[in-house]
């Protein structure tokens, strides 16, 4: 625990820079907004740029906005034309999130909608090359079918929270319903001939996924 302590600043120290707005926006998510900790951060929002500058996405579903964090690091990758659609479901997280993602620089490249994404993307008769999956943990199986289910061949899936605090393995969580979904998620993905998948210790765990 110690070496991961001294690690980390050293980490953040060798990986670019976050800029100050996004400084700013972690900050005042930590503030103002219960379960801070929720948002992306430093480490995790440039790993996602730079997943977006790999993949080259025209088009990046998230579910899952909250302070708007990951969204605009994921918007700073795309290339011109690109356009990520974020959905968040609790309509009480708008009056914070909306000034920060119309504030960034990247606020001509994102969608922000208030409103359920497992009923909502579909709808938008998009097809995806990338989705970034953070929402409910209770439903995570279902959003990753409708996800899947807009998603191009090739293209890729990104779930956050994978491994929740290690619960995953904790038998003192089996009544938790966040824990229960996670693990049922986990071996839903796992027992999925349609994709190709690996999970990833960053922060409370990042699966990739690529649909075959």
């Amino acid at each position: 625990m110690m070496a991961d302590m001294m690690l980390y600043p050293y980490i953040l120290s060798h990986t670019d820079p976050e800029g100050d707005y996004l400084y700013r926006l972690y900050r005042a998510t930590n503030v103002h907004l219960l379960h801070g900790r929720m948002a992306s951060g430093h480490l995790q929002g440039r790993l996602l740029k730079m997943l977006v500058r790999m993949i080259r996405p025209q088009n990046i579903l998230e579910v899952g906005t909250f302070s708007g964090y990951s969204a605009i690091c994921m918007a700073e990758g795309l290339e011109p034309g690109g356009r990520l659609y974020t959905f968040e479901i609790n309509d009480e997280q708008e009056d914070f999130t909306r000034p920060w993602i119309e504030g960034s620089a990247v606020a001509d490249r994102i969608e922000f909608i208030i409103g359920d994404a497992i009923e909502l993307a579909p709808k938008l008769g998009v097809t995806f090359d990338m989705a970034f999956i953070d929402g409910d943990k209770r439903t995570y199986v279902e959003t990753y079918e409708m996800a899947l289910g807009v998603l191009r061949p090739g293209g890729f899936i990104l779930a956050d929270n994978t491994l929740w605090d290690g619960h995953v393995t904790d038998p003192a969580y089996d009544r938790d319903p966040q824990t229960r979904g996670i693990r049922r998620f986990n071996d839903h993905v796992a027992g999925d001939e349609r994709v190709e998948r690996v999970i990833l210790p960053l922060r409370d765990g990042l699966t990739l996924i690529r649909k075959i």
